[in-house]
């Protein structure tokens, strides 16, 4: 059942249930209409609620429906609203928990509105790169005002109920059970005329028109290459400037528009590939999962800490192994420090503190941490290290904890076979700042058990990650992908480009950061110490030499106050740096290269073709599932611009014709044996099909 239809007394109550969040579906929408015309045709009938069953009153348009016909089928949600708000019997809305996107539009087109504390009321459309398309930005500044719905629909950000209780949205915000509260609010109303709508309210705001310019310099300036923040802007002017009807049209065509938009559709992308990453082919949704209540963590280092960090603000206990009781002070005080600069910023409040600083323990023993539920390695990038402490930790952890290494290129099944227990091992890459960073690879080994995975999936989300999936292979999905990038980002600098030159070209394109900040900022030692290792494992890549170059100078990055680009204490800026251009260009003049003037476009293609060229490899080789958990990886792992979607995105937005067809061009220069296109990407190219 979508909705369920029953009489209180003389009251007609129509439920939404559509699990988990009552999403507005065809056969809701349709359900819906249905208890209207039951309730409007029975005489004993005086007034109508709607509300929701479960968690949800409603979250709005169904996802599952997206992009399908049946999104815009016949009742559309327009046709409901226009419905409820057209009944000539009072309709009364019993809002509680979730009332979002088209779930509050249809609660706007109730001619009353009863709502629980602590609902979370939203419209967060313009977070998929549209704007509410049912009314939403022609009710909203109706009742709440012009600034407060403005701010509302511009940032999609929920506000909780009883923060609007002083506005006209809400006739009683109650504690206790909010269906009673409606039905006792419907008996009141029953025979009150004329019913009250929205759409008749007149936004009173004096000097609209330089509010609403105000509005328009400052989204345009925060939104960036996104052009739903303006558009919501200027379909709430069209709130305050036309008559409603003219209004809702309005809002209607922007709708239109904006579903086409690239950036729409890559932020809808995005949406998507979050929830799909957690979905594996081969282990089921009702896998049986192990319980997580402790945690030990191996190693009190910078990643350590931050790893640790993520499970204290879980609620999840935590101990920090260290072999040197000087090192696990260090580690202790650092998270510490972290907590408070958190608390200081007002982010954090005294309580929570107090909670998650005493959720973290240190230890000296590996006894200590013999009953934890899963362990995690944090230790120095060695396969001689990772072996003793593998060994170790067989030997005296539990039965059934699983055994995690934060490893982000060696392979995890050599690390299983350090243990008897190789079914209890998985990777889990975390990104550094671990504490901060979204991404969570998570390295499934040749017999890694499916309970293993799907607990560790499940606690990615726990600890508000992006958790996704990768084989065992050299680097992964994403240290593997991002060697193809700084390789081409080296060659740049030896045919032309400066650091900072490269670095702008993408930066323009929307990166966080471009490739020679990135490395400053990571420390240039460990590709250095990573090169080192190819040299000998796999002789036949090549590199620039400049990186090596760069680090015979001592100029491993932020961490030595010098890199690509120089640094000044206390100062985090990156300033060129002529010795760094000297170096460079003197380096092309030994190799007999002839520098040329490289544009942006140039520039952009060779980085980013480069990484989806070597994704198409991962695809093929079933390293990743699927094509959307490798722009998952780049979206919340290495800053790729979220409006273009991430590279598998962004190439079939290119097209992936044109994507050959550049890469043939840049087989024609030096080191083009670097182009030849994956057998995937040239098979679909040549189909005329995408990625995703």
């Amino acid at each position: 059942m979508s909705a369920e239809y029953q009489v209180n007394g003389n009251i007609a109550v129509i439920t939404l249930n559509n699990p988990p969040v009552n999403g507005l579906g065809h056969a809701t929408r349709s359900a819906i209409v249905n208890g209207m015309k039951q309730a409007l045709n029975d005489e004993a009938v005086k007034a109508v609620v709607i509300t929701g069953a479960g968690k949800a009153f409603s979250g709005g348009a169904d996802i599952k429906e997206f992009n399908s016909p049946k999104a815009s089928a016949e009742p559309s949600l327009h046709t409901v609203i226009n419905v409820v708000e057209g009944s000539e019997k009072p309709v009364v809305a019993a809002i509680h928990t979730v009332c979002m996107g088209g779930g509050l539009e249809l609660a706007l087109g109730c001619h009353y509105r009863i709502a629980a504390k602590g609902a979370q009321i939203a419209l967060p459309e313009v977070k998929l790169g549209i704007l509410p398309g049912a009314g939403g930005t022609q009710r909203l500044p109706r009742v709440l005002g012009l600034e407060m719905a403005l701010n509302m629909i511009v940032s999609g950000t929920p506000v909780a109920s009883e923060k609007l209780a002083k506005t006209a949205i809400f006739n009683e915000v109650v504690e206790g059970d909010v269906l009673e509260a409606a039905l006792a609010f419907a008996a009141k109303v029953a025979d009150v005329r004329p019913l009250p709508r929205v759409r008749d309210i007149k936004i009173d705001y004096p000097n609209y028109e330089a509010y609403l310019q105000f509005s328009r310099n400052t989204v345009r300036a925060m939104a960036g290459p996104f052009p739903a923040p303006l558009k919501c802007v200027e379909a709430v002017a069209a709130a305050v400037t036309k008559k409603f009807d003219d209004g809702i049209k309005f809002e209607r065509d922007l709708f239109v528009d904006l579903v086409q938009t690239t950036e729409s559709k890559a932020l809808r992308h995005a949406f998507f590939g979050e929830r799909a990453a957690s979905k594996l082919p081969d282990v089921p949704e009702d896998t049986p999962v192990r319980s997580i209540k402790s945690v030990a963590v191996i190693g009190a280092g910078t990643m350590g800490g931050g790893i640790a960090m993520n499970f204290a603000n879980a609620g999840i206990p935590v101990q920090i192994l260290e072999m040197k009781q000087e090192a696990l002070d260090k580690g202790l005080a650092t998270i510490r420090k972290n907590y408070e600069n958190t608390l200081k910023k007002g982010k954090l409040t005294q309580e929570k503190f107090d909670q998650r600083v005493g959720l973290i323990t240190g230890t000296l023993s590996y006894d200590d941490i013999a009953q934890a539920d899963i362990v995690i390695e944090a230790v120095f990038e060695d396969m001689g290290v990772k072996e003793q402490v593998f060994k170790k930790l067989d030997e005296v952890m539990k039965p059934g904890a699983i055994l995690a290494s934060n490893t982000s290129t060696l392979d995890v099944d050599k690390i299983a076979d350090f243990t008897k227990r190789p079914e209890d091992v998985i990777g889990t890459h975390f990104f550094s700042p671990a504490n901060v960073m979204k991404l969570l690879e998570i390295v499934r080994g040749k017999k890694t058990a499916k309970d293993v995975l799907a607990t560790v999936l499940g606690l990615s989300k726990k600890i508000k990650k992006t958790g996704v999936v990768s084989g065992v292979c050299d680097g992964f999905i994403g240290n593997r992908m991002i060697e193809q990038y700084s390789r081409q980002a080296g060659f740049l600098l030896e045919e032309g480009c400066t650091p900072e030159q490269v670095d702008k070209a993408v930066e323009k394109l929307g990166f966080a950061m471009g490739p020679f900040r990135m490395g400053d900022l990571a420390g240039n030692d460990i590709g250095w110490y990573i090169r080192k290792r190819r040299y000998v494992e796999k002789p036949q890549i090549t590199y620039s030499k400049t990186a090596d170059l760069l680090c015979e100078m001592g100029r491993f990055g932020q961490k030595t106050g010098a890199g690509w680009y120089d640094y000044k204490p206390g100062d985090r800026k990156a300033y060129p740096s002529q010795v760094v251009n000297d170096m460079i260009i003197k380096h092309s003049a030994d190799l007999g290269v002839e520098r040329r003037k490289i544009s942006d476009q140039e520039i952009v293609e060779r980085l980013v073709f480069a990484l989806v060229n070597e994704a198409a490899y991962i695809l093929e080789e079933g390293i990743a599932t699927r094509a959307s958990d490798i722009d998952m990886v780049y979206l919340t792992g290495y800053g790729f611009p979220l409006h273009t979607g991430g590279p598998m995105f962004y190439a079939d937005t290119v097209g992936l014709t044109n994507v050959v067809m550049s890469m043939e061009k840049y087989a024609k220069g030096r080191h083009g044996d670097a182009w030849k296109p994956a057998p995937l990407l040239a098979k679909l190219a040549a189909e005329g099909k995408t990625f995703n």
